[in-house]
C-alpha cells in the first residue's frame, strides 16, 4: 500500500514539473512574438508615412520634369543598393532624392519608373535609335525600269556533296498581260539540258515560293558552276513567256554547312537581239593549261537558214564562225578567246553570228 502511494506521489511531482516547463516555454514564445510586433509598429509609424508622402510628391515632380526634358532617351540609373559607393566622378551626375526613408511604405496609385528609387543617381541616357536593326529596303527600293527581283538562298553539304538551293520569292514582276501566273526554272550551268522547276503561282505579281531544290555536285567542280534562274509566265493558252533571268556564279562564294547565304538579285532581260542573216550559234570554251586541253561545248543555235528538202542525203554548209587569237580573228570572236585564256578551267559561253565567207 505504501509502495503505491509513493509511486503516485512521484508521478504527480514529475507531471507538475513538465507542466511548469511547458507553461514557461509558451510564455517565452508569446513574449518574443509581442516584441517583434512592437518593433514592426515602430518602423511603420505615422511619422514615417508623412515623409514617404512628401518623397512621393517630390518624385512625381522630378518625374514630370524628366518627362518634359527627355524625348527618346532612356535614363540609366544607379540603384539605391549601390548608394554607399563613390559615384562622384561619374559624368552627368544628377541626385534624384536625398534624405529618404529606406522603410518607406509603398503608396497606392499608378507606379512610375522612378518610384521608390531613393538615393539613386542618373548617370546618363541610352539612345534606342542606336540599337535598331538597319531597315531592309530590298522590298521597297526598286530602281526605275526594274522588271522584278528574286530572293534565294544557297548552302553546300560537303559530306554528301549536295548544293541546297531555296527559292524564296519574287517581287514586282512586269508581265505582258494584266494577270500573271509565274514559275521558275533553275539551272546549274554549264549544264543547260537539265533543270529543276518550281510550282506555278496563280494570278500574282509577287509570288511566294519557299521551295527547296538539290543539285548533286562535287566540291572540286562547285566553284566552276553558275546558278541560273529563269522566271516564266504562263498565259491562258498555256504558253510560256520569259519575264527575266538571274545568273549567280559560285566562284567567289564561301559555301559551308553552317553558312547559309540569303541573296537577292534584280531580274535581267534575255538578249533579244534578232538573229543574224545566216543564224547564230552558242557555245562555251574552256582551256585547261595544266593538261593543255581545249574543251568546246556547243549549246544551241537559232535563225538557221535550212535548204529546200531533197530526197538525196547531202551535207549542206549553213554557216561558220572562227574563234581564236589575234592572228586569225577580230571582234567578239577575239574577245571570247581572250576571256577563255584569262579564265583557265572555266567555261566561257557566248553567242556568235554565222557567216558564209572564209
Amino acid at each position: 500500500m505504501m509502495t503505491e502511494q509513493a509511486v503516485a506521489l512521484a508521478g504527480g511531482i514529475i507531471g507538475g514539473i513538465l507542466l511548469f516547463v511547458l507553461i514557461g516555454i509558451t510564455a517565452y514564445l508569446l513574449w518574443k512574438k509581442f516584441c517583434c510586433l512592437l518593433s514592426y509598429e515602430k518602423l511603420s509609424s505615422p511619422v514615417k508615412t508623412t515623409n514617404a508622402h512628401a518623397l512621393f510628391q517630390d518624385q512625381s515632380t522630378s518625374e514630370t520634369q524628366l518627362k518634359s526634358t527627355r524625348s527618346r532617351s532612356v535614363p540609366f540609373i544607379i540603384p539605391p543598393t549601390l548608394h554607399g559607393r563613390d559615384w562622384i566622378n561619374l559624368m552627368n551626375e544628377e541626385h534624384v532624392q536625398e534624405g529618404s526613408d529606406p522603410y518607406m511604405i509603398p503608396q497606392s496609385g499608378p507606379r512610375s519608373s522612378f518610384h521608390s528609387l531613393a538615393g539613386a543617381y542618373v548617370v546618363g541616357t541610352i539612345n534606342p535609335e542606336l540599337y535598331k536593326f538597319p531597315e531592309d529596303k530590298s522590298e521597297t527600293d526598286f530602281p526605275e525600269g526594274n522588271i522584278g527581283r528574286l530572293w534565294f538562298s544557297i548552302e553546300y553539304e560537303k559530306e554528301s556533296e549536295r548544293l541546297l538551293v531555296s527559292l524564296i520569292k519574287v517581287r514586282k514582276l512586269q508581265p505582258p498581260a494584266d494577270s500573271c501566273s509565274p514559275f521558275v526554272k533553275i539551272y546549274l550551268l554549264p549544264d543547260e539540258r537539265s533543270y529543276l522547276q518550281s510550282k506555278t503561282k496563280r494570278k500574282t505579281l509577287n509570288p511566294q515560293f519557299d521551295e527547296n531544290f538539290v543539285f548533286q555536285v562535287s566540291s572540286k567542280m562547285l566553284l566552276q558552276r553558275t546558278l541560273k534562274f529563269l522566271v516564266y509566265h504562263v498565259d491562258k493558252q498555256k504558253k510560256h513567256h520569259l519575264l527575266g533571268q538571274v545568273t549567280f556564279p559560285l566562284k567567289n562564294q564561301t559555301l559551308t554547312d553552317d553558312n547559309k547565304l540569303v541573296i537577292w538579285r534584280d531580274l535581267e532581260k534575255e538578249n533579244l537581239e534578232p538573229p543574224s542573216e545566216h543564224g547564230d550559234i552558242q557555245f562555251s570554251l574552256s582551256y585547261n593549261d595544266y593538261l593543255g586541253r581545249l574543251t568546246v561545248v556547243v549549246l544551241r543555235a537559232r535563225g538557221l537558214k535550212l535548204q529546200e528538202k531533197s530526197h538525196a542525203v547531202k551535207t549542206h554548209l549553213l554557216g561558220r564562225v572562227i574563234v581564236g587569237p589575234f592572228m586569225y580573228t577580230r571582234g567578239k570572236e577575239l574577245e571570247h578567246w581572250n576571256e577563255m585564256i584569262s579564265k583557265p578551267k572555266e567555261l566561257v559561253k557566248r553567242w556568235h553570228a554565222l557567216c558564209h565567207s572564209m
